[in-house]
């Protein structure tokens, strides 16, 4: 049985609002049985299985973890909207959270156009791990900030995040940096983008309306680090 199928039975109790002993009245087994299956204990049989999907109103391949989709449905580039499609929120009068939006939005419109000029499929790859690992870091700490939030929707625990995160991110930035500076098998090699030496003014020239993002979120944060060359 798949990993996270123990996990994801118990959010699915937890998010309708039953204990175990009615979820397992519900489901035609013992309270002893379905703690066993939610802690990973036992692996339940197939006639489980598919009670299970019935009774919370989600597929079979979502408990097994084939698809994230609680339907079953493989996600497809067509099935995910345009970010800018998103309402913009504007909280007491503060436009900060619309603005750094738009930077890291448009800044990663520039990335993403570069690593396709690349042509470089596990440049992609290691990017964009990289990329996703600072986003899940992200919304687990958005997610944190209510207690009430069941933590059975990931299958890292909270005290382990930061740990598990960041060494992911330290090998994917390693691997990338292998990647870039040609250190790799030439199948993996960067091809075009090398070719062309990335100024400021041909960025501003290549993308004119995603530009000035890249550059202030440059600045931005580099004014951050306050990195100063006497001190390196």
């Amino acid at each position: 049985m798949n990993a996270d199928f123990p996990r994801l039975i118990t959010l699915l109790r937890k998010e309708k609002g039953i204990s175990q002993k009615q979820a397992a009245a519900e489901l035609g087994i013992s309270q002893a049985l379905l703690s066993h299956y939610e802690k990973g204990i036992r692996e339940c049989g197939l006639d489980f299985l598919v009670r299970c999907s019935r009774f919370y109103g989600v597929s079979c391949d979502y408990l097994l973890g084939v698809s994230p989709d609680r339907q079953g449905y493989q996600l497809t580039v067509e099935d995910i909207p345009e970010a800018d499609s998103m309402k913009d929120v504007v909280f007491h009068g503060n436009i900060m959270p619309v603005l750094n939006k738009k930077l890291i939005s448009n800044s990663m419109s520039i990335i993403f156009d570069l690593i396709g000029k690349s042509e470089s499929n596990q440049l992609n790859v290691e990017i964009s791990n990289y990329l996703m690992a600072a986003v899940y870091r992200a919304f687990r700490i958005l997610y944190s900030a209510n207690p009430k939030n069941e933590d059975s929707m990931f299958s890292i625990p909270q005290e382990l995040v930061s740990g598990y995160c960041n060494a992911a991110m330290s090998v994917g930035e390693a691997r990338a940096q292998q990647i870039a500076s040609g250190l790799c098998e030439k199948e993996n090699s960067v091809k075009n983008i090398n070719e062309q030496k990335l100024t400021t003014e041909y960025i501003l020239q290549t993308y004119p309306k995603q530009a000035q993002a890249l550059l202030n979120l440059i600045q931005n944060i580099e004014g951050r680090v306050n990195f100063s060359e006497k001190n390196s």
